[in-house]
């Protein structure tokens, strides 16, 4: 007997705007999608900026504009021989209907579909796409109004919304962004007890402060960070330890 394919759902979510949400789901879908083999797809349901829309459009210009992008675009989708990976623009209530609706029609199977959520509980359906993740990994940074707004909020989804039972949720995960060598390490030890011990779980990787997370692709530049037609370079990926957060996420996804 066949089995079916299974699709994960993969959210980065906060409700604290400016942490990264939208920046690693383009860094995470453009890694996996373009390099590491797996069919990716994205829902873009941050309504009303849709980011990650803007960002491909942006994306598409900077690439036709510049002739070291333009040659390296031609040879990695001649390489792998598949097309960019779809970003659907999608309001975050009835988007779990939308999203399986999408999968059951796609011409390859999908791996993993990741959502650009709403940093706001206020917004309608936002509670209800979060209860069909089946894996959320929130970024934090060591700063008391981030971290206060995030920890009471994973604690309302791990505490009351997995408790409950009514919802897909695997894990969440909370991982440290921006992490600046000359802020005290006593800050972060700080930080992570008080993480553990509300019992939630901590990412060992840690993702390093880089200007690099705040610039899409330039006209004039010659390699790539954020952007969602080509992969981070893998230099740039190192310097801020983002492949070490790669690797632990596959794991935790089980991929």
């Amino acid at each position: 007997m066949k089995t079916k394919h299974k699709t994960v759902f993969v959210a980065f979510s906060s409700q604290k705007g400016g942490v990264g949400k939208s920046t690693f789901t383009a860094l995470l879908a453009s890694t996996l999608h373009y390099r590491l083999g797996y069919n990716v797809a994205v829902f873009d349901c941050d309504f009303p900026q849709h980011s990650l829309i803007k960002m491909r459009e942006r994306d598409i210009t900077t690439v036709m504009g510049n002739e070291v992008f333009k040659q390296m675009a031609h040879k990695q989708f001649t390489t792998i021989s598949k097309k960019a990976y779809p970003i659907i623009k999608h309001k975050a209530e009835g988007v779990l209907e939308a999203a399986h609706d999408f999968i059951e029609v796609s011409s390859v199977p999908i791996d993993i579909l990741f959502f650009d959520l709403p940093g706001t509980v206020n917004t309608g359906g936002i509670l209800k796409a979060l209860a069909g993740m089946h894996h959320i990994f929130t970024p934090i940074t060591a700063d008391r109004v981030v971290m206060e707004s995030t920890l009471i909020f994973t604690q309302l989804m791990q505490n009351v919304i997995m408790k409950k039972g009514e919802t897909s949720i695997e894990t969440i995960s909370l991982f440290w962004n921006q992490v600046d060598g000359r802020e005290r390490s006593a800050l972060y030890e700080i930080y992570n007890n008080l993480i553990e011990d509300l019992g939630l779980s901590l990412m060992q990787s840690q993702i390093k402060n880089s200007m690099r997370f705040r610039k899409e692709t330039e006209v004039n530049a010659k390699a790539v960070f954020r952007s969602t037609l080509l992969p981070p370079d893998v230099r740039l990926m190192k310097a801020c330890r983002l492949e070490l957060f790669i690797s632990e996420f596959l794991r935790t996804i089980k991929l």
